[in-house]
């Protein structure tokens, strides 16, 4: 089974920037495909960043365009988030998510995913 581990979540004020990590054990992130995901209680889990063959192949939701980039480190097998400009509605529990390499690479769809992270609390106030 592939093992995701997030980190780097917490509290920032709106305007504010955060750096998420996933590291992931046995497969490569780079040859593969790796999503993150957020969701707030009540809410369904909604696509936020994917990237695939090794980072050439990125998608990102609307919401996030321009303010989060998603990269990997191929020496350490992680992912990574970067979110700047952060405003209160980025505020949930983020997830990130893999799949063996396939043909809907890179997706925001949760069907996508077999394999999922415990994740990670972001606040903005």
């Amino acid at each position: 089974d592939v093992q995701l581990v997030e980190s780097g979540g917490g509290s920032v004020q709106a305007g504010g920037s955060l750096r998420l990590s996933c590291a992931a054990s046995e497969y490569s992130v780079s040859n593969n495909c790796v999503g993150w995901f957020r969701q707030v209680p009540g809410k369904q889990r909604e696509g936020v960043a994917s990237l695939y063959n090794n980072g050439k192949s990125t998608d990102y939701a609307d919401s996030v365009k321009g303010r989060f980039t998603m990269s990997l480190d191929n020496a350490k097998n992680t992912v990574y988030l970067q979110m700047n400009s952060l405003k209160p509605e980025d505020t949930a529990m983020y997830y990130c998510a893999f799949a063996f390499r396939g043909s809907f690479c890179p997706s925001l769809n949760t069907n996508t995913y077999m394999y999922w992270g415990q994740g990670t609390q972001v606040t903005v106030s």
